[in-house]
């Protein structure tokens, strides 16, 4: 990664990312992927990279302590309070394929990646979600398909 940040804009960068993308299963590891991704975007678009360097400072700014040292309430209503800002727009943009592209990030949610290759989803076991229950099926008298 190159120093187009400060080490502490790059912890509270992944910081608001796991603000933005609550998973209380998930490490630190997927995140910090994550924020280099933003980061290594806005390494070639200027526009990104000023909107990223000035919205965390921004953000460290809004309360009387760092974003960093914010208890979890209060970094989420931060993070509700730039919501509509193209600083907040702009890192989600990157944040959200670079995040859930992550194939740690796969395991951890229990996706098993794309099935083209392999017949599709319907002929290798579409059925197999242990974590959703049986749907309920009924069949209404009178209606026909």
């Amino acid at each position: 990664m190159s120093m187009l940040i400060s080490e502490k804009q790059r912890r509270t960068l992944v910081d608001l990312l796991r603000a933005a993308f609550p998973h209380s299963t998930f490490p630190i590891g997927p995140y910090q992927r994550t924020a280099d991704s933003v980061i290594d975007k806005a390494a070639g678009d200027p526009r990104l990279l000023g909107l990223l360097v000035q919205g965390l400072a921004d953000l460290d700014q809004l309360r009387e302590v760092s974003y960093s040292e914010l208890d979890a309430e209060t970094a989420a209503l931060v993070l509700r309070g730039v919501a509509d800002t193209p600083f907040f727009a702009g890192i989600i943009e990157q944040a959200v394929v670079a995040l859930y592209d992550d194939h740690e990030v796969w395991d951890l949610l229990g996706y098993e990646g794309a099935s083209s290759d392999q017949g599709g989803y319907l002929e290798r076991g579409f059925n197999d979600l242990d974590w959703l229950p049986e749907p309920r099926i009924e069949e209404l008298e009178g209606v026909s398909a």
